[in-house]
């Protein structure tokens, strides 16, 4: 309904059909908390619609006879929890819609492993049984949820739709019709440009643009390594354990060996590193996925001595700007260029769907890795490369990331009191950074056999044996930024019921 609408109705209490909403029905104190809650459940039953318009505060609030602030209490969380958008002139806009609780029959007990609870589930255990294949992320990804738990995805309804359009329509006023034919397959100059001076300010890196090669995300990096490293004798890269399950598909389907290194409270184990004898190692010392440990200085120092004498570091940067207790540790790319290769995207920042990542390799690598790119797609598309550059430019990314910090930050705050709450005796590891939890836990229960029963009601979430090489105790990796509070409280309290029945 209209704005307009809504001031020419005349309905006494509630004012106008509106959801049918009566202030009256509201606990004393908790008008906020109830209007909030009877908007998300129109959210999620469709009758407010996805693109569709509030009414304005001012409006809402003296048809239903409450304090405008009572209003715009409401619209704001419906906004910290990513279902809502204020568009300035275009009004408070919803842009996402939650799964809807179903409702369970009273007296019933779920059983071990319960049947999916949302239409289009597919079978927990089709997922979640023997080793995971090279499509059970995509498998995972197509699984409705209520609630996931995905680790690795930002909250994508914080996209900053507007400030990416303004830089759009600025670039394309300025674009010459020659930006529009092939471009440079290292990348557009300005955000080549752009990107050397974001490095050097956010991440301590100093390179000059020509240094930085433009790709699609970390995974083609190391798609494109895979050739380069080949021809340089190296036959495997070694990996954290735990460390990312879809890194060490990405090596092995490129033929190389992925030997585990272990990972304790200090990040990688360099005298286990050493011990695999490989020449070559993947990182993620800023914020290790999936434990969420900072390499210490200590073992910063002694992984930068192996290189020195030979070894080549892959470091993969990936949300390396989501610190909430500090600022970010430097790049070991920062203290060591000939041997380190650095990663880089947007997708933990902006969005994945963007596709647009950076590569800054050790000098001997660079001809090759160039060369790989220009016979792999001719370079990336050039109109998104020059929108992202002016938004690093311009300040808005800048923006856009303490925007996210914060908000991640209350999630991530959320998750923790949800844990201590209904999974007592969990133990979480990791600092305060980055889009995800892992928790750890006693109860000899498998973290699949886990997973499997909470995706079948409705949680989605990834055990932490898949990223294991080696042997460790049973975990979950929780994602946290991408769902709201609220939600994040549903699911945890999910997660801890069923622990509990399957032990």
């Amino acid at each position: 309904m209209t704005a307009a609408t809504l001031a020419n109705c005349g309905s006494p209490a509630y004012g106008c059909d509106f959801l049918q909403l009566d202030a009256g029905d509201a606990p004393a104190g908790g008008k906020a908390d109830w209007l909030a809650r009877r908007l998300r459940e129109a959210i999620a039953d469709g009758r407010l619609a996805v693109g569709g318009r509030l009414p304005p505060t001012r409006v809402l609030a003296a048809e239903l006879r409450v304090s405008r602030g009572v209003v715009t209490e409401a619209y704001r969380r419906l906004a910290e929890d990513g279902h809502v958008e204020g568009r300035r002139r275009g009004g408070t806009v919803v842009v996402a819609a939650p799964f809807s609780q179903p409702s369970v029959p009273s007296g019933s007990r779920p059983c071990r492993v319960p049947e999916p609870v949302a239409a289009g589930l597919t079978v927990p255990g089709a997922l979640f049984a023997g080793e995971p294949d090279a499509d059970v992320f995509d498998a995972l990804r197509a699984t409705r949820a209520r609630v996931d738990f995905t680790p690795g995805l930002p909250d994508l309804t914080a996209f900053p739709r507007a400030a990416w359009l303004r830089a759009e329509r600025a670039v394309l006023a300025e674009l010459s019709a020659g930006n529009l034919g092939y471009g440079d397959p290292r990348g557009a100059p300005q955000l080549r440009r752009a990107v050397a001076g974001w490095l050097a300010t956010s991440r301590g890196i100093r390179v000059e643009p020509h240094e930085v090669l433009v790709v699609a995300g970390t995974a083609q990096a190391l798609t494109l390594l895979h050739p380069v490293l080949r021809a340089d004798g190296i036959e495997g890269v070694a990996v954290e354990d735990p460390g990312s399950l879809g890194t060490r598909q990405h090596l092995r389907n490129g033929a190389l060996a992925t030997p585990p290194v272990p990972v304790d409270d200090g990040g990688v184990r360099v005298d286990a590193l050493r011990a695999t004898g490989a020449r070559a190692v993947l990182l993620t010392p800023a914020h290790q996925f999936p434990t969420g440990v900072v390499t210490s200085g200590e073992r910063r120092r002694a992984l930068l001595a192996w290189a020195r004498d030979g070894g080549l570091i892959l470091e993969d940067d990936y949300d390396a700007e989501h610190r909430y207790d500090r600022p970010p540790v430097a790049a070991l790319r920062a203290l060591l260029a000939d041997q380190v290769c650095y990663m880089g995207s947007v997708s933990k920042l902006l969005a994945p769907a963007l596709r647009i990542g950076w590569m800054v390799p050790p000098p001997r690598y660079r001809d090759a890795l160039t060369d790989a790119k220009r016979f792999t797609d001719l370079g990336n598309a050039v109109l998104p490369q020059l929108v992202l550059a002016r938004l690093m430019e311009s300040g808005g990314l800048e923006r856009h990331l303490r925007v996210l910090r914060g908000r991640h930050r209350r999630r991530r705050d959320a998750m923790i009191d949800a844990l201590a709450e209904h999974l007592p005796g969990a133990v979480v590891h990791g600092a305060a950074a980055g889009l995800h939890l892992t928790v750890t836990y006693a109860l000899e229960v498998p973290d699949v056999e886990l997973a499997a029963a909470a995706l079948a009601r409705g949680v989605k979430c990834q055990p932490l044996s898949w990223h294991r090489q080696l042997p460790g105790p049973p975990g979950l990796v929780l994602g946290y930024a991408a769902t709201p509070p609220g939600t994040i409280t549903e699911g945890v309290a999910t997660l801890g019921e069923t622990l509990r029945e399957l032990a």
